[in-house]
């Protein structure tokens, strides 16, 4: 692979050349968001890693020991060196091989990908995962599935629905159409095979 190569720009008409060089994270400082640099017999003094934005808008995707990146050194020196980007390479390749697919994975295993053929969003691998609202969060989907235990604070169904299984209630009453299912009484009670009428 080739360490290095030569190109340049114009800038008010005058030329500046810069040296393109292919390095390896070696060092990562997370506090200073800087990160050190392998290039053949060269290592870096701290750089400043790239990122896609660094505005009123912010992303943190901190770069890995042997990932491998572009190094930009104006007039050639790598004093000046900017990190321009990172590249697959064999030790870390690309984490997906369509090119309708956005893929995103993490040192956990966690993966993020959407399918854009499929119209498929997959976030796996996680062990938690949490999203807070001030106001309210919208499922607006024909169906829901759950595939474990559900626990809410509070349930309100509008339009009904079927329950099936086991269903134990406790800690609190349990009514139905006004009628307390857990405590009521029922009136014209007769010895034998009578029918009960009525509850309250």
């Amino acid at each position: 692979m080739r360490q290095r190569s030569i190109a340049g720009c114009y800038q008010n008409n005058v030329a500046w050349l810069y040296i393109l060089r292919v390095g390896v994270v070696a060092e990562v400082n997370p506090e200073t968001w800087r990160v050190r640099v392998k290039s053949g017999e060269l290592l870096t003094d701290w750089l400043r890693w790239n990122t896609q934005r660094a505005g009123a808008f912010k992303v943190w995707i901190p770069p890995s020991i042997g990932e491998q990146v572009w190094l930009g050194c104006l007039g050639g020196n790598p004093e000046t060196a900017v990190i321009i980007g990172s590249l697959y390479s064999d030790e870390n390749p690309a984490p997906g091989s369509s090119l309708q697919e956005i893929v995103i994975t993490a040192p956990d295993g966690a993966r993020f990908r959407y399918d854009a053929a499929a119209g498929a969003l997959e976030a796996v691998g996680m062990k938690t995962a949490r999203v807070s609202a001030a106001t309210r969060i919208t499922l607006d989907t024909p169906e829901v599935i759950c595939t474990n235990k559900l626990t809410t604070g509070t349930l309100e169904v509008q339009k009904g629905g079927e329950m099936r299984g086991s269903i134990a209630h406790s800690g609190g009453e349990f009514t139905s159409n006004g009628v307390q299912i857990d405590n009521h009484g029922h009136g014209a009670v007769q010895r034998g095979g009578s029918w009960t009428e009525g509850t309250q």
